[in-house]
């Protein structure tokens, strides 16, 4: 990301991008909105809105099966949804693209098909230190079962990853690698290119989660040639409820259904069940259908934009409240690695991250606190939790200004 700011000439329109989010433009506490939790979920823009109201209004109907009008036309949206996604982020073929109901969902998935026919005794799971709870636990799980083993690559006291201690732990026995490409809770930008190949040299397969990079980070997935990816879409100005499993067709093939029932069938009967073909042998039962076709709205927004500007515009925020919180006495930044998008977590030695968020809503500032279903990491580092200020394009320089002068205002008070 570095390389970013080389390109500062690069202006982004934010207050054009802003009229776009209704939720943006009210009033918290008595103050106008400063939503810095763009994290957890982006806002989302009136077209989005339009297209969930849309569908509702005029093409609600089930998908596939129905040979009415409007069947046909929710199917057509459905799945000129899924051509939006392989597009996106370059996929070879739509039918590699799953829907699911987020990054949590495609993970499971993956762990639970993949890895149940996959795994065996003795074999091991390769995770990181700054994982999320939804790339921790599914993997947990499934070790357990199988008598499989989890490692853990550790991290700098910047929040990077020890790729030399990767190395180490990689091995005949490494069957499956699963790696967030950015952390939600430091920032990092970790080298998946780099991970991927050494994991494919020992014989691995690798799973993306990119919940957090997929917004701030153009992805291809045939460049990097991950074997499986996860995303949600709302964190990238999408609905809630769905998200995406990307997956190489020839491992998809591979593994058995997740779930039984209708539109994962080719025919039943009590003696014999015969599975669809992909996407719909992981796609059982009436999928989140509204949501997945106002997803394409949330891309075709994301098109729309300058990516290279708008990626500078948030860097800029990056760089600025680091800059700034890093300026206040009893602040510590968590997370300070070289390579950093969209988030910035910090702790204050006099006030809790409880109360500073609570403080902070007082003054229309919405953050999170806490753990960030991250609760290895924070045992690493010694904390409980932090706070934690993320971005979006549709942030500007006036609402970090804002946000770093009331921090500085709280802890001023606090040390009277």
């Amino acid at each position: 990301m570095t390389t970013l700011t080389e390109n500062k000439q690069i202006l982004f329109d934010v207050q054009s991008v802003r009229k776009k989010f209704p939720a943006l433009h009210q009033k918290v506490n008595g103050h106008p909105l400063v939503y810095f939790d763009n994290a957890a979920t982006s806002q989302k823009p009136k077209e989005v809105i339009d297209a969930l109201s849309h569908f509702y209004e005029k093409d609600n109907a089930n998908i596939h099966r129905g040979i009415h009008t409007l069947a046909e036309r929710a199917t057509a949206e459905f799945e000129e949804t899924r051509k939006a996604v392989q597009s996106f982020i370059h996929a070879p073929e739509a039918e590699e693209i799953i829907f699911t109901s987020g990054t949590t969902g495609g993970i499971n998935l993956v762990a639970q098909t993949y890895g149940r026919k996959f795994l065996k005794k003795g074999d091991e799971v390769i995770l990181s230190a700054m994982e999320h709870h939804s790339n921790i636990v599914p993997w947990q799980m499934i070790c357990e079962e199988k008598g499989a083993k989890l490692k853990v690559i550790p991290i700098t006291e910047a929040g990077e990853l020890i790729l030399k201690e990767y190395k180490k732990l990689l091995s005949a026995k490494t069957k499956i690698v699963s790696i967030a490409y950015v952390s939600n809770t430091l920032g990092t930008i970790n080298p998946v290119k780099d991970i991927i190949k050494l994991a494919h040299e020992a014989g691995a397969k690798v799973l993306i989660d990119a919940a957090q990079a997929i917004i701030h980070i153009p992805i291809n997935v045939k460049e990097l040639d991950c074997d499986f990816m996860a995303f949600s879409g709302h964190k990238m100005y999408g609905p809630n409820g769905m998200g995406v499993l990307y997956g190489k067709r020839e491992l998809l093939e591979a593994m058995p259904p997740y779930q039984g029932g209708g539109e994962m069938i080719k025919e039943v009967t009590f003696d014999k069940t015969t599975y669809n073909e992909l996407p719909y042998k992981f796609e059982a039962g009436t999928p989140n259908i509204a949501d997945v076709v106002a997803m394409k709205n949330a891309i075709d927004f994301v098109n729309s934009l300058d990516r290279n500007a708008a990626l500078i515009h948030e860097h800029q925020l990056l760089q600025k409240t680091m800059s700034g919180l890093a300026g206040i006495d009893g602040i510590r930044l968590i997370g300070t690695a070289k390579h950093k998008t969209g988030v910035v977590s910090f702790v204050s030695d006099r006030i809790h991250h409880f109360d500073m968020g609570m403080m902070l809503d007082a003054k229309g500032i919405a953050i999170r606190t806490g753990h960030h279903c991250t609760e290895p990491l924070m045992n690493l580092l010694g904390i409980e939790g932090t706070n934690r200020a993320s971005f979006a394009v549709y942030n500007t320089e006036e609402e970090v200004d804002y946000f770093i002068e009331t921090v500085k205002g709280i802890i001023q008070k606090r040390k009277k």
